[in-house]
């Protein structure tokens, strides 16, 4: 069996045994009645360095369907919270953010990847890679991930990462594994889905300009509230 074949194989075995365990053992206790929600629209600020928030700017948000409701019953959607910006940088370059928060994340609701939302919308996906983006001297790194997103003339590059709990997930398995780990302490953890993309810039320009953008972001959120966004190592 090549390592390749063996990697397939303990990722399926380790999402099937996921997915039997969380039918056996159902967490009951959510994370987000001890660890409450921030309002979104109030913490992130409309300004911040040579950032400025265009109103008329619109990202791609997530996409609602059915499937995204807990069965035989009036349940909340995946987000209970979206904050859908674009800031301009003041030298014509345009960043849109999308933060969208779900109290629940577990096998029925949770938090769908921009690979999902961006495909559903009409785009192609492709290039996904994962990296880590230091934020500032002495402080921990953020493991994010990027991907292309492609309609006709449009080339949209995207940095983003998603947080279950305390940890960063932004992988299937990872996303698994983490919900797994807090169902088996009896909790469903919360979640945040942080989106950040650009128009009209190469990539490797886009990517430069994302990380940017971040940094300055991350700076600009009260120290109280930035768990919310980066978790907790």
């Amino acid at each position: 069996m090549s390592l390749r074949h063996a990697q397939i194989v303990l990722a399926s075995t380790a999402i099937v045994l996921a997915a039997i365990l969380s039918q056996v053992m159902v967490p009951k206790r959510l994370m987000a009645r001890t660890a409450a929600s921030p309002s979104l629209e109030e913490i992130i600020p409309r300004q911040f360095g040579t950032w400025r928030f265009v109103p008329e700017i619109s990202p791609i948000k997530p996409i609602d369907t059915d499937a995204y409701f807990q069965p035989d019953e009036r349940a909340a959607k995946v987000y209970s919270q979206e904050a859908a910006r674009g800031y301009s940088d003041g030298q014509g370059n345009i960043v849109m953010l999308l933060v969208a928060y779900g109290p629940v994340q577990n096998y029925r609701l949770k938090a769908h990847r921009p690979e999902i939302c961006y495909t559903a919308n009409g785009f192609r996906v492709s290039g996904k890679t994962a990296t880590t983006l230091q934020i500032g001297p002495g402080e921990s790194p953020i493991n994010v991930a990027r991907l292309i997103a492609e309609r006709e003339s449009r080339l949209e590059p995207i940095t983003y990462w998603m947080r279950v709990g305390n940890d960063i997930s932004n992988g299937v398995i990872d996303n698994q594994l983490s919900r797994l780990k807090y169902g088996l302490n009896g909790i469903i953890p919360d979640g945040a889905l942080i989106r950040i993309s650009t128009i009209g810039l190469s990539e490797d320009a886009a990517f430069r300009l994302q990380d940017q953008f971040i940094r300055d972001l991350l700076r600009a959120i009260p120290a109280q509230e930035l768990k919310f966004f980066v978790g907790a190592s």
